[in-house]
């Protein structure tokens, strides 16, 4: 493992519920709890432990696909974030989706891979207590990367039992898990500890996966309220099967389990130290983590260096201190039941380095970007909810962020004579925003909601700063620090006879720019402003005690707001999303879901000439319990698809074409085939 370091938090596992005349405290944890009378709009909602105990899952990251909506793929190897998509977002591991575990942000701002960069590999998915899913920006205690949504994840205080299980797969799968919690020093102890070896389904590569997880966690009653205390800890190595070109495939070169650089791939580690406080209306976290990353990649083959590869090492080493308080006051205005919450929060990302790399083998042979930052944020906001009436309720917010940004580029001066000292400097940036929405309840099982809300994301502080491009010379221009989207939506929420939980959304969401800095290249690119309106459609049937089915349906059209020659089409951006379980607990011991993921096509390229195909894909858990025993068959990928999981189209160069010449070509990434995982577990 590399360094120790650490994170403080403490994490909202509570929201504010309005009822009859009277406001109060309450905790969700599931999608069989009734959000009328709660929710704020038809886009949010809870998921409980016991859907993560029914869901099979290829990847950590897929805990993520219990957003409705959303979907999780990978495009290089099981170390590395996962690829997101959501609302005609391809949100290149998170730049535009908030997540929160314990109230530690997870999305990485300013970081060697890309902007928001979301990794979830150190969480351990059984430690999971609950979900919270916000999608839109209505919600004033969200707000960098939120205009997609947001996730907020919460681990256990306590178990009900101890766990040890142990699981074996094909490819040389293993995974060890052992997890339990005691009374302890007045209060609750909890840890749990995962280790996991992988080699990948791949035709000429090991991957090689070695990853190791621990969370500590210990939480004491404090004056009608609690305080708890985290310790993670992350280390991982992997090989990658990054994406392949399909020319590739066709001329025989590889299969479409191959590789056409066999020596990416990656290592990691993440240790955080966190605190968690609630009493009263009183709400605070703290939190300090040490991060690191070297990621080795190669996209383009021979197309920039014909002797020695396209490979470059992405490095990101940094700690990140930071924490939120926030104070919640029940009150009255003209005789209604109100309610306030002011909160604050701070953020700092200490980085020593975040930098790009020409390597050969994992060897480097040159720098293209060394920088040392300190980016540093405050935001502040406000929230009223006022009941006016038995049907109508209202909620307004308004929030404050500020960013300061300083950049050193350590790169010097290169072997062309290229100055790139010329990219340090300072650079800041600010944006209120405003949010709302009104509530009608109808009666006991129908609501409607009116949404709208200002939110943003941040772009990398290299961006702000940047003078020259790092690869060529040429002059660049800034981009904005943050960049603003407002987001509109009308909704309708049913809970039905206490068996089916509903929502129905239509949706749009507008983008200044689509402005990002690009982590491959070392340089900012700048798109136009673009508008995504969409459907969203929910429906969860628990039709006995023992059965029950979800659905879920999303539909999206993206565009950019300014015409250009090249097109207006998004790339990336997925129309038609489908998912849909059914799921069996029976009190005899047997248990299972089968489930369905369709991803329709998308455009790559603005014109919409290239486009992906779509992609199915099924995956069964089935299970038995007896006496403390947990016996338990994963079948992923059970039609064996060779659909893709990814699809990019740009241009690159094969070591067998003509020197200077560059092939556009959808690069792709297929689903892995059918495995099956057995695991068997002991309560103790």
């Amino acid at each position: 493992m590399k360094r120790l370091g650490c994170t403080l938090c403490l994490s909202l596992a509570a929201q504010t519920a309005v009822a009859e005349q009277t406001i109060e405290t309450v905790v969700v944890e599931g999608r069989q709890i009734n959000l009328l009378g709660e929710a704020i709009s038809a886009s949010e909602g809870v998921v409980g432990q016991k859907e993560f105990e029914l869901r099979p899952l290829l990847r950590t990251g897929e805990v993520l696909e219990l957003v409705p909506g959303m979907v999780v793929t990978q495009h290089s190897g099981t170390g590395k974030a996962n690829q997101y998509f959501l609302r005609g977002f391809n949100l290149d591991h998170g730049t535009d989706f908030a997540t929160t575990i314990d109230g530690m942000p997870v999305n990485m701002r300013t970081h060697g891979h890309g902007q928001g960069y979301t990794d979830l590999n150190f969480l351990i998915a059984e430690t999971v207590s609950h979900l919270t899913y916000k999608k839109g920006a209505y919600y004033a205690d969200v707000g960098d990367f939120s205009g997609a949504g947001s996730a907020q994840i919460a681990t256990s205080n306590t178990l009900k039992h101890g766990v040890a299980e142990a699981s074996v797969g094909e490819d040389n799968y293993y995974r060890l898990l052992l997890m339990n919690s005691t009374p302890m020093a007045g209060g609750e102890a909890l840890f749990a500890l995962e280790t996991n070896r992988y080699d990948g389904p791949w035709s000429d590569i090991e991957e090689d996966l070695d990853k190791l997880n621990l969370l500590l966690k210990h939480t004491i009653p404090l004056n009608g309220g609690n305080l708890s205390l985290s310790l993670m800890a992350y280390d991982t190595s992997w090989n990658s099967a990054d994406q392949i070109p399909g020319r590739a495939v066709e001329q025989g070169i590889i299969d479409q389990l191959g590789s056409l650089d066999d020596t990416v791939g990656g290592e990691s580690s993440r240790y955080s130290l966190s605190a968690n406080w609630q009493v009263g209306g009183w709400q605070g976290s703290a939190y300090l983590i040490d991060y690191d990353l070297n990621l080795w990649s190669n996209f383009t083959y021979f197309l920039d260096d014909e002797n020695s590869g396209d490979q470059f090492e992405q490095v990101d080493d940094r700690m990140i201190y930071g924490g939120q308080l926030s104070y919640s006051q029940d009150g009255t205005l003209a005789g209604h039941a109100m309610n306030n919450r002011f909160g604050v929060e701070l953020r700092i990302d200490d980085i020593d380095e975040v930098g790009l790399y020409h390597t050969y083998s994992r060897q480097r042979l040159g720098v293209t970007r060394s920088d040392q930052v300190t980016e540093s944020s405050i935001g502040a906001y406000w929230e009223n909810r006022i009941i006016w009436s038995d049907r109508l309720r209202s909620v307004l917010g308004l929030r404050y962020d500020y960013y300061d940004f300083d950049v050193d580029d350590k790169a010097g001066i290169d072997a062309n004579g290229i100055d790139r000292s010329v990219n340090s400097g300072s650079a800041n940036g600010d944006l209120p925003s405003l949010k709302g929405s009104l509530i009608y309840t109808f009666d006991n099982e129908w609501e409607a909601y009116v949404s709208a809300g200002q939110g943003f994301h941040s772009n990398d502080a290299r961006g702000t700063t940047i003078q020259v491009d790092p690869s060529d010379g040429s002059a660049v221009d800034v981009v904005d620090a943050l960049v603003r989207s407002v987001g509109y939506e009308v909704g309708a929420r049913g809970f039905i006879s206490n068996r089916i939980n509903t929502s129905l959304a239509l949706w749009t969401l507008e983008l200044d720019s689509e402005l990002s800095f690009v982590g491959d290249a070392g340089n900012t690119e700048a798109s136009r402003g673009s508008k995504r309106r969409g459907l969203e459609v929910t429906a969860y049937y628990h039709f006995t005690d023992q059965w029950s089915l979800d659905l879920e349906y999303a539909y999206t059209d993206a565009e950019f707001t300014d015409s250009a020659p090249e097109g207006d089409e998004i790339p990336g951006a997925i129309e038609q999303v489908l998912q849909a379980g059914l799921n069996a607990d029976f009190a005899s011991g047997w248990f299972g879901s089968l489930r369905v993921r369709y991803l329709g096509e998308r455009p790559l390229i603005e014109d919409g000439s290239v486009k992906s195909d779509p992609s199915t894909v099924w995956n069964l858990r089935a299970g038995y319990r007896v006496a403390d025993w947990t016996f338990k068959a994963d079948i992923l990928n059970l039609a064996d698809s060779d659909d893709h999981d990814i699809d990019y189209y740009y241009a690159s160069r094969l070591a067998s074409e003509p020197t200077g010449v560059a092939t556009e070509d959808v690069h792709y990434h297929v689903l892995e085939p059918r495995t099956i995982r057995v695991s068997v577990g002991y309560q103790f």
